[in-house]
């Protein structure tokens, strides 16, 4: 039986694979970890998969001369940070250290064939996010009419984190936005789970927020792999918020660009797109307040022309009442003119018949019969007088009433048109204002009732002149 010492043993190894593979040959592999240290040399290890199965394994170095270069080829090639979780095709050189083992020696490296892996990757995130339904669903959830409380997902030292606040804090209508940063990695490994985990963060206080920004200020090309996950993209698909991303690429797309709600260049474009939407809702309330005062004064003209008719027909009327009564009186007048003309006439003929008559025979009577006519004369003239006071009382009576009547409807009439030009005043805001009253807000809400307050709270209070902050020390 043949023996061997350890290290004769790895000794035949190695010069049995230098003679199996005395030229560097292609490797296609995954690379699942990756060091680099202080002297530049980059160490990795290299798998094999099946579905989550790995089938291989080996140890690689790329010494510091040769990754100085691959590495800059690589990314300005692929568009791609070459680092842990790629697929790479690789040149190397097979070597066997007798005390360190297998190891393999990285010469060069073949970007095109990432290119194709990275594409054919993306294709099929993007396919399965779409067969799993989940695709749109972001971009189903509609922003608010003013979105003016925002999540903002970036670093806190990118300047395009500054540029996004610059913009909303000065636009020039000066609309007050609540911002709060959840700060997170932006470029690099650790990009999507310090995203997922300020979402999550968020999340905790959703019904507060009316969408999130993720936005970050530009940067490589390669730095855009991180947001081609499909742990990213499910998260945001999933999310209950509207999400804006302003990535900072005019031409590249990544994936959560495209499962977001609303897509964006750059951080400035995200501040200008909620800029306008308010924007949109501060014209719509312009041109409501215009069309209310327009209807209001509309209304206060058709009161006005209902009421000038009303005073004119009411006019008419009791013209046309007084000359009706005036010309019946009239009638009755010459009535009754007439009838004591002829009652009178009839009178005098008997009188003067019966005193023609009866003049000789009854000279004696004389005396007794003129006393009883100018009795009768006096009756008389005291019923004609009577009837003429009757006649008269009723006509006063009915223009007093007439009067009255007008007086009344005019003075109604002008207590309704005062009643709705100070129930016009009253509403106003500025009036209200003006009358001692505040109002009080607690980030640009107003507030109704002291529960919603807590120590600490800041809180801003408008007059009719100026505003105050101030801060909540005690709660009665």
């Amino acid at each position: 039986m043949q023996q061997f010492t350890l290290s004769e043993l790895n000794k035949t190894i190695k010069e049995t694979l230098q003679d199996t593979f005395p030229a560097p040959v292609w490797v296609v592999a995954e690379v699942s970890e990756m060091k680099e240290n202080r002297t530049g040399h980059c160490y990795l290890e290299l798998v094999e998969k099946e579905e989550n199965t790995i089938l291989a394994r080996s140890r690689a170095t790329i010494w510091s001369y040769t990754y100085r270069m691959l590495k800059p080829y690589f990314e300005t090639t692929t568009g791609q940070t070459f680092s842990q979780g790629i697929k790479i095709l690789v040149q190397v050189s097979v070597e066997y250290h007798p005390a360190y083992g297998l190891s393999l020696n990285i010469k060069d490296i073949d970007p095109v064939y990432s290119v194709g892996d990275m594409a054919m990757q993306r294709k099929e995130i993007i396919n399965r996010l779409k067969q799993e339904g989940v695709f749109e669903m972001n971009k189903e959830l509609d922003l608010p009419l003013v979105p003016q409380k925002i999540a903002v997902i970036s670093s806190a030292t990118a300047a395009g984190y500054l540029d996004f606040i610059n913009q909303l804090q000065n636009n020039e209508n000066g609309f007050v936005f609540y911002t709060k940063l959840f700060e997170a990695t932006m470029q690099g490994a650790e990009t999507e789970p310090s995203i997922i985990r300020a979402l999550e963060h968020i999340f905790q206080y959703d019904d507060f927020f009316d969408a999130v920004a993720i936005i970050r200020g530009g940067g490589a090309t390669a730095d855009l792999s991180s947001f081609d996950s499909y742990n990213l993209a499910y998260t945001i698909t999933q999310f209950p918020l509207p999400i804006i991303t302003g990535i900072g690429h005019e031409k590249d797309d990544t994936i959560i660009d495209l499962v977001a709600q609303t897509r964006m260049k750059t951080p400035t474009a995200v501040a200008e797109f909620l800029i306008a939407g308010v924007n949109r809702f501060y014209e719509q309330l312009l041109y409501n307040e215009n069309e209310i005062a327009q209807l209001a004064r509309n209304l206060i003209d058709k009161e006005n022309t209902k009421l000038e008719q009303m005073a004119g027909n009411l006019n008419h009327l009791v013209t046309q009442f007084i000359i009706e009564k005036q010309m019946r009186i009239s009638h009755l007048g010459n009535e009754l003119q007439q009838n004591v003309n002829r009652f009178s006439f009839k009178k005098r003929h008997e009188i003067n018949s019966l005193t023609h008559n009866l003049h000789s025979a009854v000279s004696l009577w004389f005396v007794e019969t003129k006393n009883r006519t100018e009795q009768k004369r006096r009756v008389l003239k005291r019923v004609v007088g009577e009837s003429l006071l009757k006649e008269e009382a009723a006509l006063l009576h009915y223009r007093d009433l007439i009067a009255a009547k007008s007086k009344r409807i005019l003075l109604f009439e002008h207590e309704k048109i005062k009643l709705s030009e100070n129930t016009i005043r009253l509403l106003n805001p500025e009036n209200i204002l003006k009358r001692g009253y505040s109002l009080t807000l607690k980030n640009g809400k107003a507030v109704k009732s002291s529960s919603e307050l807590n120590l600490n709270d800041e809180i801003e209070t408008l007059f009719s002149k100026g505003k105050v902050k101030s801060k909540i020390v005690k709660k009665a």
